[in-house]
């Protein structure tokens, strides 16, 4: 019997789930779908990204949907439209044998009157973003009173991008739900008290501990100084030929610079962030899925929702200045079941953020020599005899040639046949990595750890109401109108203000966010750039004040 039919899984979906793989629950799918599929119980499932949790709410909704009634009776609210569109994918493979239930996709970038057009037809399940779902409930276009089943999928991510006040938006116009199902990876205060007002005695479970990290993902650092970053992460995409993977850099800026630098360089990368349509967006996507492109340069804000099977890599070009953001970063390889790999590239004064991630992962960040030229070479090679042994010749007119090559090379010995057709191969990698310099650092990792204690400490200590900035002289401190109240946390205010400004994070120094207002120190000749580029324009709304904070801002 197979294993989802026990947990009371109906024929037409296991059907459909069979012929997809589907044989073994994951511990997530295990654990809620016998709660789903009673249909009246508001359910909170705590889990990392990748351990199946689309299926783990998607077979039930398909179950449970009176294929009938020609109108919304599920709705699934995700973070971003890569999600939306992923979930909308998976639910139309599960249900090919239950074919008569229509799941329609709303999200932003695209046509809403084609999206009203498709909702119009009739739909069961509704999966959307929440900005283009409000849109469609003030235009009347979306019914959501019969609404029976309410999906909030990776509700911290949504939390994190200032969704909030939509969230409880589009649950209090859902009135007739009949239950809450909320999917989350961490559980911040904000979470506990949506489901506190929203839901009634959720059935809770947690699969391993809160924010714990995916065991089947090796998370590893190299320590090199800033200036050396880029040559770094060109060593670890050559030291690991094969790599398929998504380099994390903080803004737009930084992702397109990296892509074209590689591109230059005969990489096979694309960038990904949000200045691009959905149009460019879905073609990227699409030749990153069939491995077109190998390498993927995305802002942490772009890549959420990517949910790409076969990532063998993520590399963190810096670190997150929010370290809950490592877990969703990380989370985009080792999924359902396989291996990967989390790299960061670190430098002496980052040191005590990656003690913090070990401890919300809960595991060990192991240190790793960053490769030499001559380490590099030689992993090439022994990659390119592996690849030649197996490749296959059964399908060419190969022996056809047979004679020719005979003829050609009846001079030249075997040896040399090989040396040169190495040669052609590795031309490139031998003279760029002939003379390359040793990029470690020498005993520099446990001075920077100690210094960064120090710093820490002294920053803890800033936070009970010593100076801001701890009096060092060499930054200004602007004050701006916008805070957590506004949907910030401290990454992606960061990567706000510097997308606004087109600058670079270098010139940055702490953030000190409240609930209404942020303090940014910066270098005094940035400072103006960054005032004109974001004072008087609008953030949802509302007009933004930036200035001097020692002549116009002050503290609450």
């Amino acid at each position: 019997m197979n294993k989802f039919q026990e947990l009371g899984i109906e024929e037409g979906l296991l059907q459909s789930i069979q012929v997809l793989g589907f044989t073994q629950p994951t511990p997530i799918q295990e654990k809620a779908i016998p709660v789903l599929l009673q249909g009246t119980k508001d359910f909170i499932g705590l889990a990392q990204t990748g351990t199946g949790k689309t299926a783990a709410f998607g077979l039930p909704l398909l179950q449970l949907i009176n294929k009938e009634d020609r109108f919304p009776q599920a709705l699934i609210v995700c973070p971003t439209r890569e999600l939306c569109l992923q979930i909308t994918s998976d639910l139309e493979k599960f249900k090919s044998k239950k074919a008569a239930v229509a799941v329609t996709a709303v999200y932003g970038g695209t046509s809403i009157s084609l999206q009203i057009r498709d909702l119009r037809k009739g739909s069961h399940i509704v999966v959307a973003t929440p900005g283009r779902l409000i849109d469609l409930i003030e235009r009347k276009a979306v019914n959501l009173e019969q609404i029976h089943y309410v999906v909030l999928d990776e509700a911290d991510e949504m939390l994190n991008m200032g969704f909030k006040e939509d969230i409880e938006f589009i649950l209090k116009n859902t009135p007739n739900r009949q239950s809450t199902w909320l999917f989350s990876a961490t559980m911040p205060s904000e979470i506990r008290q949506v489901s506190k007002r929203y839901m009634d005695k959720p059935f809770e479970i947690t699969i391993g501990k809160v924010n714990e990290g995916n065991v089947n993902i090796d998370h590893q650092y190299y320590m090199t100084q800033h200036h050396n970053r880029y040559e770094v992460l060109k060593r670890i995409i050559d030291f690991n030929p094969g790599l398929y993977g998504i380099v994390f850099a903080r803004t737009k800026a930084d992702t397109q610079d990296i892509a074209e630098k590689l591109t230059r360089e005969g990489y096979d990368i694309d960038a990904i962030h949000g200045d691009l349509t959905q149009q460019q967006r879905d073609k990227v996507m699409g030749l990153f899925r069939d491995r077109s492109v190998k390498l993927l340069a995305a802002t942490d804000v772009a890549a959420r929702g990517i949910d790409v099977q076969g990532i063998t890599h993520v590399i963190n070009f810096e670190l997150p200045d929010d370290v809950e953001v490592y877990t969703h970063r990380s989370g985009r390889t080792g999924r359902a079941g396989n291996s990967g790999v989390s790299v960061s590239i670190v430098t002496p004064k980052e040191v005590y953020r990656l003690r913090q991630i070990e401890k919300l992962v809960n595991t060990r960040v192991h240190k790793m020599d960053i490769p030499s030229g001559k380490d590099v070479c030689r992993k090439q090679f022994f990659s390119f005899i592996d690849k030649m042994l197996a490749a296959d010749i059964s399908h060419g007119e190969y022996e056809t040639y047979l004679p020719i090559l005979r003829e050609k090379f009846a001079e030249v010995e075997k040896e040399e046949i090989l040396q040169r057709v190495a040669a052609l191969e590795f031309d490139r990698f031998l003279k760029y990595y002939e003379n390359a310099a040793d990029l470690n650092m020498r005993d520099a990792g446990k001075r920077g750890e100690r210094a960064e204690r120090g710093a820490d400490r002294f920053q803890a200590k800033d936070t009970q109401g010593r100076k801001f900035g701890g009096g060092a002289g060499s930054y200004q401190r602007l004050f701006v109108n916008l805070g957590t109240k506004d949907g910030f946390y401290k990454a992606s205010f960061l990567q706000f203000i510097l997308d606004m400004s087109d600058l670079k994070k270098d010139v940055l120094g702490r953030i000190d966010m409240k609930e209404m207002n942020s303090w940014v120190e910066i270098e005094p000749g940035a400072a103006k750039k960054m005032i004109k580029a974001i004072d008087g324009k609008n953030y949802r709304g509302r007009k933004i004040r930036m200035n001097d904070a020692e002549s116009g801002g002050r503290r609450n």
